[in-house]
């Protein structure tokens, strides 16, 4: 993996992104972002999350299209298929699952303002690095052997595996809540899947994901986001773990936070 491109705009972004990362990191261990469970009004205006999840991840679609579409090599079969592991993830991430989340009639909002423009920032900051990284020669052009390339297929094959973890704890989840309360979205243990070994599947199949993200296009921005969803995501698990034992006594206390068996 480069570091240095060349390109003083998109090098200046690179290195933002990795010291916000930092930031995310070292914040993670003081304090969760303001959303869901984790939700505090004392940081200002809570929006509906539907609303608050569209707008936080709309960048990652537009500004990486926008990115993606002014690139030479734009229509060349390896960014094709780069672009469309993108647009795959974010069909669901910043599309359906904002739409399918169910809030109560009269709830108040759970998103805060200050998580939307944050997670605005780097879903920008992500877009625009991806989108130029797929259809430019910053890095050198993906050429089609990159395709049957070691790094690409095992990428390929974790990035699978770790989005339909995330696709079907998700589903479980949204399922659980419409067949006891199809009114509502009370918080319920979630059972089957990968809630049998660890309290947040979802945020373990987003790492795996992200790992395989970065293994597949063998390059830093796919590093960057990887950093900046672990410093948010880890301590979050941690937490969560722990509210759900503090709310339900039943909880079962052979499943770990994050990672089975181990943490």
């Amino acid at each position: 993996m480069h570091w240095y491109t060349g390109n003083t705009f998109y090098d200046t972004v690179l290195t933002a992104a990795f010291a916000f990362a930092a930031v995310v990191i070292i914040g993670g261990f003081f304090a969760q972002s303001s959303y869901g469970r984790f939700s505090t009004t004392k940081l200002g205006l809570n929006l509906n999350p539907k609303l608050g999840w569209w707008l936080m991840e709309i960048p990652a679609t537009v500004v990486f299209l926008v990115s993606y579409l002014a690139g030479p090599h734009r229509f060349e079969p390896t960014s094709l298929v780069l672009a469309g592991i993108w647009l795959l993830h974010y069909a669901n991430r910043g599309w359906f699952f904002p739409l399918a989340i169910r809030q109560a009639p009269g709830k108040r909002g759970t998103f805060n303002v200050s998580v939307i423009v944050m997670g605005m920032l780097v879903t920008s900051m992500h877009g625009y690095l991806n989108g130029t990284l797929f259809s430019h020669d910053f890095f050198g052009q993906y050429t089609t052997a990159w395709l049957t390339d070691p790094r690409f297929l095992v990428g390929l094959v974790v990035y699978l595996c770790g989005f339909a973890l995330l696709v079907n704890s998700e589903s479980i989840v949204r399922n659980l809540r419409d067949k006891n309360n199809p009114g509502g979205a009370e918080y319920r243990i979630p059972f089957g899947g990968g809630f049998r070994y660890v309290t947040s599947p979802a945020y373990l199949g987003e790492l795996i994901a992200w790992s395989g993200f970065a293994l597949l296009t063998w390059a830093l921005p796919g590093l960057a986001i990887l950093l900046i969803t672990a410093g948010n995501l880890i301590p979050r698990a941690l937490g969560t773990h722990t509210w759900y034992h503090k709310k339900f006594p039943e909880y079962p206390t052979d499943r770990k936070a994050l990672i089975p068996y181990v943490l």
